[in-house]
């Protein structure tokens, strides 16, 4: 055995979930390991959509991914990929080849360890034969217990080296440890909790997971209950939950937050997104952030009181802190109605389809009837992604996946193979723009020979949609471009291909729902102009 086969098979033994990559000569033994030792490997065409696999498949299975790259361009062409996952604080180990110590005019040379740092990353490197296993699993411990994306560079010339003699023994790694607050500042948010007329709670990525504390914290103290994109679905199906806070919120959810008088940022950041530059908070309301970052608290906006601690927890412990206190708060009858009634599905609007092009909003309203309700919802980025967010309900905040931590367009493909990978379960669904689906197009063939039932909606407007609302009147040449046949290319690629332009066009899809889903299903839905979507309007305006 050399060092490349004990890396592979340690990783194996840590209980590292399916691997991803594009395989070349530089990671050709370790990524076979892993297979040898019982690890899924998905091949995809690109490393870049590798790198979106695997940062879905962790956030939606729980475990540490592995992404397995080539040295040099298999790591920068993951790049985009990997910033995204730096950037969400995905647990993923990205285990990447690099060139020999002595090959300094390598034409894969760079400087890897540098690239990662300048991500977000954190870089580890394995040194030696001696500290291969120690090296792997420090790496391991950190994606894990720390939710880092972790980049493990293994050199040429150590993975030649022999490992060395006997069994290896591993240590049992524990996932993150919950941390509780400090029992004086969860008797200050009490005590605000106590004092508030008209509370409301919203969850972000550091609380998935932590619905059902949150939900009786809310119940107890009469809290309206909301999340960020990232958390969407996390209390689907309460009858006090808002939705999605801050660009994609209903009239009704924006209108409920800014008249709350105070407002609990659990595990979410309270950025220009979910606050819509603070607009969605009164200027009378005192603002608490809950997080396990302490550098977290305040950073976007200033705030009157900062919990450190798990989510989960400091609802717990906030809850034995209120005693027998029972409020009604925001929860009336009346509030309950309107939230019932103020959904976007609800939500009239003037049909825009006409010319051989479908509104967008008709189309994703039709399509959230159509689609079975155990779904698995990923998003591209661009000027669509509201329309699917607002529009696609999702069982819970395992049914959505919402990659935008870069705000890269093109990541939404890989993002949703590795998201139905994780959750075989459920019916896999992709919101994507005409621009990210060219981007990410290789993937398709990836989907295909995996036998996925994926929808893929795209929504077609032959265009970068939000350039074209920003920048007005402009010569628009370098960002409109020829409509091309989506759903011919998606049938070249061996899926089914549906062109809809109206609602009847639909029943296509009716019809693949309701045969084996063999195959992927790519709806080239070419939408009409929207005259911008009102949450970049809102970006663009700051």
């Amino acid at each position: 055995m050399n060092v490349a086969e004990l890396v592979g098979r340690t990783l194996a033994g840590l209980g590292v979930g399916t691997a991803f990559g594009v395989v070349g000569s530089g990671n050709f033994e370790v990524t076979n390991a892993l297979r040898a030792g019982g690890v899924r490997f998905v091949a995809a065409r690109h490393e870049g959509g590798a790198a979106s696999m695997a940062d879905a498949y962790a956030r939606m299975s729980g475990q540490v991914s592995v992404l397995s790259l080539h040295q040099g361009c298999g790591l920068t062409n993951a790049v985009t990929g990997i910033t995204e996952a730096a950037k969400s604080r995905t647990p993923m180990l990205v285990l990447t080849a690099d060139s020999a110590a002595a090959s300094v005019l390598s034409n894969f040379r760079i400087d890897q360890d540098g690239l990662a740092a300048a991500v977000g990353a954190v870089p580890e490197r394995v040194h030696s034969a001696a500290s291969a296993v120690a090296d792997t699993v420090r790496a391991f411990r950190t994606a894990w217990q720390q939710r880092r994306t972790v980049v493990l560079n293994l050199p040429l010339d150590v993975q030649a080296e022999p490992a060395p003699p006997g069994a290896i023994a591993l240590p049992s790694i524990e996932g993150p440890a919950p941390m509780r607050p400090d029992i004086g500042v969860a008797a200050d948010l009490a005590d605000l909790l106590i004092a508030a007329e008209r509370p409301v709670f919203i969850a972000g990525r550091g609380a998935r997971g932590s619905r059902e504390p949150l939900r009786e914290l809310a119940a107890r103290s009469g809290a309206l209950l909301a999340t960020s994109a990232v958390a969407h679905g996390l209390f689907h199906g309460d009858p006090f939950a808002l939705g999605i806070s801050g660009g994609f919120a209903s009239p009704t959810a924006a209108e409920l937050i800014v008249g709350a008088d105070l407002v609990v940022g659990w595990g979410c950041a309270l950025n220009m997104w979910t606050t819509r530059h603070g607009k969605l908070l009164s200027p009378h309301a005192d603002l608490v952030q809950v997080d396990l970052e302490q550098s977290a608290l305040g950073a976007h906006r200033p705030i009157d009181l900062g919990v450190v601690g798990d989510a989960g927890c400091t609802a717990e412990d906030v809850l034995s802190e209120l005693g027998d206190h029972k409020a009604v708060g925001y929860r009336t009858e009346e509030v309950a109605a309107r939230i019932a009634a103020g959904r976007w599905t609800d939500v009239e609007h003037e049909d825009l389809s006409r010319e051989g092009r479908i509104d967008p909003r008709t189309l994703s309203k039709l399509l959230d009837e159509l689609l079975p309700a155990e779904r698995i919802v990923s998003i591209d980025s661009g000027n669509f992604m509201g329309y699917p967010s607002a529009y696609l309900s999702v069982p819970d905040e395992q049914g959505f996946c919402f990659t935008q931590a870069f705000q890269s367009i093109g990541l939404g493909l890989g993002t949703a193979i590795g998201a139905a990978l994780a959750r075989p379960d459920r019916l896999p669904v992709l919101g994507t723009g005409d621009g990210g689906f060219h981007m990410a197009l290789s993937e398709l063939d990836t989907a295909v020979r995996l036998g996925l039932p994926l929808v893929v909606i795209v929504y077609n407007d032959a265009a970068y949609g939000a350039e074209i609302h920003h920048f007005g009147d402009a010569d628009m040449t370098t960002v409109r471009f020829p409509d091309s046949d989506l759903a011919a290319i998606g049938r070249g690629f061996g899926c089914a291909g549906v062109t809809v332009r109206s609602a009847e066009d639909l029943f296509a899809v009716r019809e693949w729902l309701a045969g084996p889903r063999a195959e992927p299903l790519v709806i080239d839905a070419k939408i009409a102009d929207d005259g911008g979507s009102w949450w970049l309007a809102e970006a663009f305006r700051h």
